[in-house]
């Protein structure tokens, strides 16, 4: 999301706090449960340039938006009890999942007690080869690069382009335009990009954040409390939609049969990486079923209504995320509105609104 769009969206969600509106409103918009999307939970200090920051929110956040959710009214339930919640009847109490992403140590560290402390059940989804220790997280490496360069020149759109990375300002105006150009190539190429241009900084990018994500050691400790659940993410953090069938199936597949071996449980949960309409779609909702899964998750945003209880491998979910540690945004995006209003604005503008 652009600069522009996340202080109008601020705008617009403080505007429904204030004006109490959401609240009036919520018994006809809030639906009936909401799944929290989060990665990183760290208490460290935002750096100067920072463009992964989005990722993450802090522990105090993160314990204020559970005690929030509960004083709400909201039940905290594993996604073992979504079908069954979003199938009751109207009256019932609405319901809250959380989960993160990508299985990073933080995560243990700093969620795992928050959570404990509520006796709060979470979802972490593993792509496997980062349990391996073999993941490529490229926008970690490409951040890096940023970081460490005092400018860059690439290929870009059939011309080429020269990054001066001189302040902070321009290494962030810099990754604006790397990053989605990347977005928008099929993964391998995006993938060799960044690791050459890792490689011409002296950044190896099967090393630089090896200590950032958990081992399969951790997660099967993890797994033993009843309060966790582990999902799969695929095996390499592939966008799915950008694959052919075959090896989009095998990348769903292979990473639940994996996690399955490694913790001696059943997956039934599985999470699209990136999860944009661009990154998983149709084809991919369909092979989820038809591998089993009982839930799979976008990042597709929205509260979870009735009619989801159809489609239970598509379902959208509320980013908590670094741009949005307030909880005045918590308590609007849970009254339902701003989604009613931007959903009203789609159907007669044609014009989406990213919340």
């Amino acid at each position: 999301m652009s600069r522009r769009s996340t202080a109008f969206l601020k705008t617009a969600l403080a505007a429904v706090h204030y004006s109490g509106a959401g609240n009036l409103l919520a018994p006809y918009t809030r639906g009936r449960g909401v799944i929290f999307m989060l990665h990183h939970v760290d208490p460290s200090a935002p750096q100067e340039f920072e463009p992964n920051r989005i990722l993450k929110v802090t522990p105090n956040f993160l314990e204020a938006v559970v005690r929030e959710v509960l004083d709400a009214g909201f039940d905290i339930v594993p996604l073992d009890q979504v079908r069954e919640r979003l199938e009751q009847g109207e009256g019932a109490r609405p319901f809250a999942c959380f989960t993160l992403d990508d299985g990073y140590r933080d995560n243990r560290e700093f969620a795992y007690p928050i959570f404990r402390r509520y006796c709060a059940p979470f979802t972490i989804y593993v792509p496997t080869d980062f349990a391996d220790g073999r993941g490529d997280l490229w926008w970690l490496t490409l951040e890096k690069v940023l970081r460490a360069a005092p400018a860059i020149t690439l290929a870009m759109h059939g011309e080429t382009r020269h990054f001066g990375l001189a302040t902070a300002a321009d290494k962030d105006a810099a990754h604006h335009d790397i990053y989605w150009w990347l977005r928008s190539l099929p993964e391998d190429r995006a993938r060799a990009v960044v690791a050459e241009l890792a490689s011409a900084h002296g950044i190896n990018p099967r090393t630089a954040h090896g200590d950032i994500l958990m081992s399969w050691d951790e997660l099967r400790e993890l797994a033993d409390d009843p309060l966790v659940t582990i999902g799969a993410h695929t095996r390499g953090h592939y966008a799915l939609a950008k694959l052919d069938e075959g090896t989009a199936r095998a990348e769903m597949a292979e990473s639940i049969a994996r996690i399955e071996r490694e913790l001696q449980r059943p997956c039934r949960h599985f999470s699209y990486p990136y999860g944009c309409e661009n990154s998983a779609g149709e084809r991919e909702f369909r092979i989820a079923e038809e591998l089993g899964i009982e839930t799979a998750v976008t990042t597709q945003k929205g509260l979870l209504y009735s009619d989801h209880a159809h489609e239970l491998t598509s379902l959208p979910r509320l980013s908590l995320n670094g741009d949005f540690q307030d909880l005045r945004y918590v308590k609007a995006l849970l009254t339902g509105l701003p989604f009613a209003v931007m959903n009203t604005l789609k159907r007669y503008t044609g014009v989406g609104v990213s919340a």
